[in-house]
């Protein structure tokens, strides 16, 4: 990329190249919804579930770097749910002591692990300031029912240290059956600690969401405190003369609309965050050698990038795990 118009840094540090930033999404202000719902009536336990691939993971990255914003005393943590063919109390804790960033995770005994574990978080609260502790578990359908007793007892004794842990678990679709049969089960400890809210989350589904998440690129501006938006750092002259990338929603919708159909694709087409934001990528990056006063990208370019961002292979993915879910 020409480093010339007076761009602020070197390209190569832009968070476009580095992949270092996420654009928020209806899907994510409605989980950004339930979690500031969930802190403000103090309900303990939500659960958000859907398809794999569609962007939950992105959507806890962004939830944490808003709330390290928004509410800088709230303590944030983003545990991962480890596949594993035998579920025991020691893998679990180290994965949480993992998570809050123990140096030695899987070393001592459970009594210990769990522990280090209570005293860690009690440190973060006490560094930030709150005893207000967010933990985001992704993939929790692969938790066990003993896993949510074990994340259960961690609520308790931090409860009994007055710090409230709100916690958030994120999977696919199977984790309502999860919550399903654990109130079946009369497991309602669980569920009322653990499971009390529930959001499905959702791609981009129409146009209105492709101009909202484009406009994220036109309005987010790097470094912050510039007036360079990710849009006119790739296209500085066209920005100058008017354009913006949401002025192209309707045509990054029917390029995806086309492909999605032309495959002979299952169901209403539904975006992926991982296949939209490549394809935008493409478009800006492959743009920036052309760029004029009045440069438009073309829906030849979009139809390439749409081509090009792995939307066939996710929805194919989603497919086959839908097909194979239990029912």
């Amino acid at each position: 990329m020409p480093t010339s118009l007076g761009r602020p840094i070197d390209p190569t540090l832009h968070p476009i190249e580095t992949g270092g930033y996420r654009i928020a999404t209806p899907a994510i202000q409605a989980f950004s919804d339930l979690v500031n719902r969930c802190l403000r009536y103090r309900i303990t336990g939500a659960l958000t579930y859907g398809p794999s691939r569609i962007g939950k993971t992105r959507a806890i990255e962004y939830l944490r770097l808003l709330l390290a914003q928004t509410q800088p005393k709230i303590t944030t943590y983003h545990a991962q749910a480890e596949h594993k063919p035998r579920h025991a109390e020691g893998p679990f804790l180290a994965n949480l002591l993992e998570a809050v960033g123990y140096p030695d995770p899987v070393g001592g005994t459970n009594p210990a692990k769990r522990m280090r574990l209570i005293n860690k978080i009690k440190e973060a609260c006490t560094r930030n300031g709150s005893g207000t502790v967010v933990l985001f578990c992704d993939e929790a359908q692969r938790f066990d029912e003993n896993e949510y007793e074990w994340l259960r007892d961690v609520h308790d004794h931090l409860d009994r240290l007055q710090i409230r842990l709100f916690t958030f678990l994120v999977g696919q679709q199977e984790l309502l059956a999860v919550k399903m049969a654990m109130q079946h089960a009369r497991k309602t400890q669980i569920v009322a600690r653990l499971m009390v809210e529930e959001l499905a989350f959702f791609g981009i589904r129409n146009v209105r969401d492709v101009a909202t998440c484009l406009d994220g690129y036109d309005q987010t501006n790097f470094p912050r405190a510039s007036d360079w938006s990710f849009t006119r750092f790739y296209l500085p002259q066209a920005v100058s003369g008017g354009y913006r990338l949401a002025h192209d929603a309707t045509l990054l919708w029917s390029a995806f609309e086309s492909l999605h159909h032309r495959h002979g694709l299952p169901g209403a087409l539904e975006i992926p965050m991982e296949s939209f934001t490549r394809a935008v990528e493409i478009v800006l990056k492959d743009s920036t050698l052309r760029d004029a006063p009045d440069y438009r990208p073309d829906a030849a370019l979009w139809n390439v990038a749409v081509r090009s961002c792995g939307y066939i292979q996710s929805r194919q993915a989603i497919s086959a795990e839908l097909m194979t879910s239990p029912a």
